[in-house]
């Protein structure tokens, strides 16, 4: 089995939220991370999750401003709802209000454009923005696969009854068409295959256990790409302490001689993440050939260390170069983004 490692390319994110503009007038940008990449012609293509809020000047002491979408006469709309902020302490990133679970910001997908992959133009406007019942607390950590001709981008589609699964796609990425709820709630961390193997299509999904079991990765198919079945288990966490709590796949599977490839994330009892690899089977991707025993990638750098959720790298987006090396793109504690090289020997 091959050695991999992966290398940071910088000590720097490449790209910070303060890059990333609002998306409308009295919001500002909380966070730019966890983007899905790809290749498109002669450009890197990455699809931020940019999470935002009320800015400063619009909230007032005392109080949350909790963006969600809600429907007025069938039609959704972005409001923002007004609560007393707790006076224990809570997640930044998700809160308990008057016994209604809520998010503290919305999320959207963001296009970001390089030709070196390291220098990216990020797109004022959103690519992806909620505008669904199902997608009313916001859209987040896509995924990117090409296949047959398209780009299928899956994405977490959350709302008061949990996250789902949402399925669009793209030919050009300007133009996009959602598909809609592919898994119901609780369901994330969904990345397709780039092919059809023994004629189906096979995604890798992470059910949102409770009291028995923890979060692990499953298989599923579809002939359709729609509606899928024929769940399995592949992996899920091990006795070792960086990924003892929950797991989650990454980018879409590589191909490669000895199996397909796969990045993961998983997080330690303490909610640090680190990033590890997996080999599954060509023919039988449920079959595991291979894990890292130890992660390749956990936060180190000041930035992956603090921010608004700390101690986070988490990848979704991978790329790989005609050299034949492997971009790999991460967000770092919920704030920012940085890249490694995947190498092996």
């Amino acid at each position: 089995m091959k050695n991999y490692t992966l290398r940071r390319l910088s000590d720097q994110p490449i790209i910070r939220t303060a890059d990333v503009r609002p998306s409308m007038p009295g919001f500002q940008v909380l966070g730019a991370f966890n983007p899905a990449a790809c290749r498109f012609n002669d450009e890197i293509i990455l699809l931020l999750r940019v999470a935002e809020g009320p800015a400063a000047g619009h909230i007032e002491p005392g109080w949350l401003h909790i963006p969600v979408l809600e429907e007025t006469d069938g039609v959704p709309q972005l409001v923002v709802k007004r609560f007393r902020e707790p006076i224990t302490p809570y997640d930044p990133r998700v809160v308990t209000l008057e016994g209604t679970v809520y998010l503290t910001s919305i999320s959207h997908l963001r296009v970001a454009r390089s030709r070196d992959g390291i220098h990216f133009q990020i797109d004022p406007k959103p690519f992806l923005f909620p505008a669904r019942a199902d997608e009313a607390f916001g859209i987040e950590d896509a995924r990117i696969t090409f296949l047959e001709g398209t780009y299928w981008i899956t994405y977490t589609a959350v709302s008061a009854h949990g996250p789902a699964v949402g399925l669009a796609k793209t030919t050009d990425f300007v133009h996009v068409e959602r598909v809609g709820l592919v898994l119901p709630p609780p369901n994330k961390d969904v990345v397709l295959f780039p092919e059809r193997i023994n004629g189906k299509y096979q995604m890798l999904h992470r059910p949102m256990v409770s009291e028995i079991g923890k979060p692990s990765v499953w298989l599923a198919e579809s002939l359709d790409g729609v509606h899928w079945g024929n769940h399995q288990f592949v992996f899920g966490p091990s006795t070792h302490s960086w990924e003892s709590m929950k797991i989650g796949a990454g980018p879409e599977p590589l191909q490669t001689p000895d199996g397909w490839l796969v990045c993961y994330h998983g997080s330690d009892p303490t909610h640090r993440y680190g990033l590890g690899l997996a080999l599954l089977d060509l023919d039988t991707p449920s079959r595991v050939l291979y894990r890292t025993a130890a992660p390749l990638l956990t936060p180190e750098l000041d930035w992956e260390r603090n921010g608004f959720f700390p101690n986070v790298v988490f990848s979704n987006g991978w790329v790989p170069q005609p050299n034949g090396s492997v971009l790999v793109y991460y967000g770092a504690a919920d704030s920012g983004v940085g890249v490694c090289a995947l190498e092996w020997r």
